[in-house]
């Protein structure tokens, strides 16, 4: 099924990442808040280990033909990496990364460490843009890596025809 999107898709897949995130973190036990801050999207609190971490959260949807294609992170020259460090100092968090990526007939969340990210997964420094690769075996190396944290949805859409 081609996925149509509506004039404000970007806005509306955006906070959905977010919630999704948040809602997984709050069911494994994580205080959580989203925030209206640069650099983050949302705090969350590990109680029993006093972890405090900092999501900086990318959501897309792909089309068919489309489903592997990358995740724009960080535009360096922009200085967004800057903004997650920053905003992470100021509320004292670990700064971390989450991807959303949904497709017509499933959907990824992955979260991990900047940590982890930067020293498995950035590839060169000086990069114009850090990117989150979704080519199979990118997802295959994920999944053997205990440091990200991974969720697949499977959508099984029944009557959802509007044409």
């Amino acid at each position: 099924m081609e996925i149509t999107r509506s004039s404000r898709h970007q806005k509306i897949i955006g906070d959905f990442g977010e919630n999704m995130i948040c809602n997984w973190l709050s069911r494994s036990g994580f205080e959580v808040t989203l925030v209206d801050h640069t650099g983050i999207d949302i705090v969350a609190y590990n109680p029993s280990t006093n972890q405090r971490l900092g999501i900086t959260v990318k959501s897309r949807t792909r089309n068919i033909g489309k489903e592997d294609g990358s995740v724009n992170i960080f535009f360096n020259r922009k200085g967004d990496r800057q903004r997650l460090l920053s905003a992470c100092e100021f509320f004292a968090c670990a700064p971390w990364i989450a991807v959303y990526v949904e497709t017509s007939e499933s959907a990824d969340i992955y979260l991990t460490s900047l940590k982890n990210y930067d020293e498995k997964y950035r590839g060169r420094e000086g990069k114009a843009i850090d990117d989150w690769k979704m080519k199979k075996k990118d997802k295959e190396r994920y999944e053997k890596d205990a440091n990200i944290k991974h969720i697949k949805i499977e959508f099984h859409a029944t009557n959802w025809d509007w044409s």
